[in-house]
């Protein structure tokens, strides 16, 4: 539709219609033959029904086609409903988690994951993903670790970018693509005490140089919509706070797609203290900017009395209205109100063996080796014994796989039953996922546990490991113990899973461990006992496959941390990227009083971000610079050599650091600023060069201005964060 017509649509709209358009009902509203029930329960009507702009997770091709129908019918100018869904690492064909995603260092191999999602979920009837989360994350006891791609800004950036990238395409109405949705602006990676929906306490300098520029990344890559954040920022909630909205997100950063608030996001402002009642909070929403209300019934009960009394400007309504619209015609739906919905689309697209394909490569590249004592791995046709909980577990895909179908996905025993080298492995559960006494709740309802003798698995599993040359225990957390609402403030694993280490460490030495996740966890236990660790994270559908290949080295790893791995739960949060403080401490923890430091544990995590091992080894050469100065509008060119002295190819992330070492206000010890990976055979070298140019040298200086300082930059390129491989230089 021209903007034109769009105009005049907009025009001949009566106020209820144009109200309708900012509000998202939950798709089981659709199951109610009267307005009874839960959409009863919020007061709403037929008309409110009929009126509304989107559903939320209604998918299917012959559901979304005939309700398409359906509502259009009714509706007085016929406008089509948007369809959004939480479609995060996947629709049917799951990817790894976002955390694990981000330890691919790959944005194209995340962009091609984000488009396979698209064309699944656009062939099911789907229009807008409420992905990429770009919030930065820096404490592992916050469940929602596992939707972010880490705790870096510069690659959590290059990562939403790719992602929305992948779900958009070039344009919206091209076949297979749906519109982003970034989220969850702004802050919400940072709650108090990783406690979800909390409130987030962040300096202006340290929201604005750490935590928006990855939303920045996104909305530059051309996101159509933002959804809000549940917590407060300075005290203001994100769906109330109108300098974020519209000074920091509409105009300094230049968005102008739509805003939704989170789920019941507006009807929480009465629990924040924000809004005494319900009109309240759809007047302090709706100047926020917020164009879309999802499924509270804030702006259906309240927009229309607001404005006959002349508390809301009606522009304000045709504002909101327009953007609904705007993004509506860009995904081309008043041509095509069905768009890419097809029945057959469905059966060829879903789980097909080229999306499959592609989720298992992704799977091998996330995997990361943290512990490989002795080259314990790759598995060389020894006996090998498979113990633990996730061996024959199929929860592999991470907790908002909400559309997936776990019957879909392979799990270790089942890719070790179908492998010509391992068909005859012996395999056993070794003891439940959870202790019994922890009961875990899902989105709906308690998971199950596991119908295990405890006992009789554990002696199993210990008589097995007895016979074995290696044993392989496939261990971790469930995946509802991750994801929304799945704080903890214990980190570490099961007691059943960790007797079960005992127990078999006792009888064999050559412990492998095949850990599974969503966050990063206290493994000390394991670091000490198991002689190799591998962080498999949740792999997705493909899971068991990738796994197994990389077991038997078919596949090296190659994934490097984007969150590091704290030593303990007491040092949260953590990052590499810490300020240096007056007393910095780099030594033992019982050595000296008067430092910043723990009495009783080290500053350091127990693996840092950027860190993961291969099957091979690498060196990495002096850096060279092209010179030893720069001007602002200059550059310098560093430049190491890269040698794989191992006996086998492998594929290196080179990551590059930077630090100003005085400026006006303090500045972190280092920061990410570029990394390439480089595969290389057995005794092949390659160079490797970085540009730096001013820009990356750029702060927010006393006066909150975005600036570079003349002064001295150490530049560090290495394999991980900790690298001291340095060469200095001076921007003059």
């Amino acid at each position: 539709m021209k903007e034109a017509e769009l105009r005049q649509l907009l025009h001949d709209m009566t106020l209820e219609e144009k109200i309708g358009q900012l509000v998202q009902l939950p798709g089981y509203f659709q199951n109610e033959g009267a307005v009874t029930g839960p959409a009863g329960d919020m007061g709403l009507t037929q008309d409110d029904l009929r009126l509304a702009g989107s559903y939320l997770s209604i998918i299917g091709a012959e559901k979304i086609r005939k309700l398409q129908t359906e509502f259009m019918v009714r509706h007085p100018h016929h406008i089509p409903l948007l369809f959004m869904a939480d479609i995060i690492n996947g629709y049917r064909t799951v990817f790894p988690i976002p955390l694990a995603q981000g330890c691919t260092f790959d944005p194209e191999l995340v962009k091609e994951g984000a488009s396979i999602a698209a064309r699944e979920a656009a062939a099911a009837g789907i229009h807008v993903t409420f992905s990429p989360m770009a919030d930065l994350v820096r404490d592992a006891r916050w469940g929602r670790v596992m939707e972010s791609t880490g705790e870096d800004p510069y690659l959590n950036g290059q990562m939403a970018a790719a992602m929305v990238r992948g779900y958009q395409g070039d344009s919206l109405q091209e076949k297979g693509h749906i519109a982003a949705c970034l989220k969850h602006f702004a802050g919400y990676g940072a709650p108090e005490g990783g406690r979800d929906y909390n409130n987030v306490e962040l300096s202006p300098r340290t929201l604005r140089e750490d935590y928006l520029p990855a939303y920045q990344a996104a909305v530059d890559a051309g996101c159509e919509v933002v959804m809000t954040s549940f917590n407060t920022l300075d005290r203001i909630p994100s769906a109330a706070n109108e300098w974020l909205l519209k000074e920091v997100l509409r105009k300094e950063m230049g968005f102008s797609g739509m805003v939704i608030s989170d789920w019941n996001a507006l009807q929480e402002l009465l629990a924040h203290g924000i809004a005494a009642d319900q009109k309240e909070a759809a007047f302090i929403a709706l100047r926020a900017g917020v164009d879309m209300d999802m499924t509270s019934p804030i702006y259906t009960r309240n927009l229309k009395q607001l404005v006959e009394e002349g508390k809301v400007p009606e522009h304000w309504i045709d504002e909101s209205t327009w953007r609904v619209l705007t993004l509506k015609n860009k995904l081309g739906l008043f041509e095509r109100p069905f768009k890419d919905a097809d029945e057959e689309d469905e059966k060829a697209l879903l789980l097909s063996d080229a999306h499959r394909q592609a989720a298992r490569d992704c799977a091998e590249k996330s995997f990361v080796l943290l512990k490989n004592k002795e080259h314990m791995l790759p598995l060389q046709g020894e006996e090998a014994a498979f113990i633990g909980p996730y061996v024959d577990h199929q929860s592999l895909n991470g907790a908002w796989s909400i559309f997936a179908d776990d019957q879909d996905t392979v799990t270790v025993k089942t890719a070790l039953s179908r492998h010509p080298k391992t068909k005859n492995v012996l395999t056993a559960p070794g003891c439940p996922i959870n202790d019994p006494d922890q009961p875990v709740m899902g989105f709906q309802q308690p998971v199950s546990p596991d119908s295990l003798d405890a006992e009789a698995a554990l002696r199993e599993a210990v008589s097995l490991a007895k016979e074995a040359k290696k044993v392989v225990l496939c261990l971790g957390e469930h995946r509802e113990c991750t994801g929304e609402a799945a704080s903890r403030g214990d980190i570490t694993l099961p007691q059943c899973q960790l007797r079960l280490l005992d127990e078999v460490v006792k009888v064999n030495q050559n412990i492998i461990v095949v850990l599974f996740g969503g966050r990063p966890l206290d493994i000390r236990p394991l670091k000490e006992k198991a002689k190799t660790i591998l962080m498999a994270w949740l792999p997705g559908t493909e899971g068991g496959n990738a796994v197994v290949r990389t077991l038997l080295g078919e596949s090296n790893p190659s994934g490097k941390l984007s969150m590091c791995f704290p030593y303990c739960v007491g040092q949260l949060p953590i990052h590499y990227n810490h300020l240096n403080t007056g007393r910095p401490y780099h030594g033992d923890c019982h050595a000296g009083r008067f430092g910043s430091k723990y009495q009783d544990i080290p500053n350091e995590p127990l693996y840092p971000f950027g860190y993961g091992l291969s099957y091979t080894a690498f060196d990495y050469s002096p850096i060279r610079l092209s010179a030893d100065s720069m001007t602002k509008q200059g550059s310098v060119t560093a430049t190491v050599t890269v040698t794989n002295t191992g006996d086998q190819p492998g594929t290196e992330t080179v990551q590059m650091y930077l630090r100003d070492l005085a400026a006006s206000v303090a500045r972190p010890v280092r920061m990410l600023k570029g990394f390439q990976k480089v595969t290389l055979n057995p005794g092949e070298s390659r160079e490797v060069s970085f540009t730096v140019t001013e820009d990356m040298l750029r702060f927010y200086d006393r006066s909150m201005q975005y600036v570079s300082e003349p002064g001295d930059f150490d530049v560090f390129i290495g394999p991980d964060s900790r690298t001291e491989n340095t060469a200095r230089f001076t921007l003059v």
